[in-house]
């Protein structure tokens, strides 16, 4: 569709299919969303993008190269590192490319805007060990992460880890709870996106995290926000389950993550970010495919879990101000 004419997509082609570890039940397509077959991105045409508030302009060709990271509004982002504006060629992508300028990521990936610094760093070791990888592991931006990670130097580490850490906390993203939600499809840099015709459908025990505005996202604007769909009763279950856990439930994530989820001291805060990116995360520590530091404690939290409480979980976080 012409509307993600800018976003970046790996060949479909040389996309492998899906390989779940033995033992675990194949995970949800809208959990680990991926681009259909047969998306193609529409040429370049040369004329120049823009988004609300900004004077920048960019072509699709500039939108698309991973070693350049979008700023459309300079005001409000610090001065970028060489690793979080270019990165280094031939595979050390930008860092704002994928997260945007200055890390708010979206559900596709990891909001980063406030992380300790060394924890940002841990997960980078973590990603280049291979203690930490995802569950689907052929989705683009674990494919992106796994090449880039192989040639990032300890020094670019610190520098991205320090940069983005120095960003205040924010979300994109805002939580409602809904029995129907609008159709979407899975766009070529594996997030989810409303049709344009409006049409609803019932929301199934799923999360729908779509863009509010798709062509702004998709020119990776700082500014451009989501909404989650959950379903009804989500938030309040979810806190129910992250401050007193119950029902043979182990988890409680106050403990860790504090009680307001903001992170204490080098763990992270867990409020305010993407709800699908969330149940990825829960997903990828009960079945083993996050086993860096501190997965063992966060396993046991949550193999007890059933999808309905991870989606109450993320849904509870999400809605909170980080």
């Amino acid at each position: 569709m012409k509307i993600f004419a800018a976003v970046f997509a790996l060949p479909l082609a040389f996309i492998p299919s899906i390989a779940t570890p033995a033992g675990a039940e194949s995970p949800p397509d809208w959990v680990y969303p991926k681009p259909t077959p047969g998306q193609k991105l529409a040429p370049d045409d040369g004329v120049p993008r823009r988004v609300p508030g900004s004077n920048a302009t960019y072509t699709l060709t500039q939108l698309r190269d991973r070693f350049v990271s979008p700023i459309w509004h300079p005001d409000e982002i610090p001065p970028q590192p060489e690793v979080v504006a270019r990165g280094r060629k031939p595979d050390v992508f930008a860092c704002g490319f994928c997260h945007r300028a200055d890390g708010p990521g979206g559900p596709e990936n990891a909001n980063l805007t406030g992380l300790p610094a060394a924890y940002i760093v841990q997960q980078i070791a973590d990603f280049k060990s291979g203690a930490r990888k995802s569950l689907v592991a052929d989705r683009p931006p674990a494919m992106l992460k796994a090449t880039l990670v192989k040639d990032i130097t300890d020094a670019e580490v610190q520098a991205a880890a320090a940069y983005f850490s120095s960003v205040k906390a924010r979300s994109n993203v805002g939580v409602v709870e809904a029995n129907e939600v609008p159709k979407t499809y899975f766009t070529p840099a594996s997030y989810m996106a409303a049709l344009k015709g409006g049409e609803k459908e019932p929301i199934a025990g799923r999360i729908v995290e779509v863009p509010e505005n798709a062509e702004q996202f998709s020119y990776r604007d700082t500014r451009a926000r989501f909404v989650a769909y959950v379903p009804p009763g989500s938030v309040k279950k979810g806190q129910a389950l992250a401050t007193t856990g119950g029902g043979g439930k182990t988890v409680q994530c106050s403990t860790c993550h504090g009680p307001d989820l903001k992170g204490l001291g080098p763990i992270p805060g867990i409020a305010g970010r993407s709800p699908t990116y969330i149940v990825r995360q829960l997903s990828d520590f009960k079945h083993g495919a996050r086993a860096g530091i501190g997965s063992a404690l966060m396993k046991e939290s949550v193999e007890k879990l059933t999808l309905e409480d991870m989606i109450a979980l993320a849904a509870y976080a999400a809605s909170l101000a980080p």
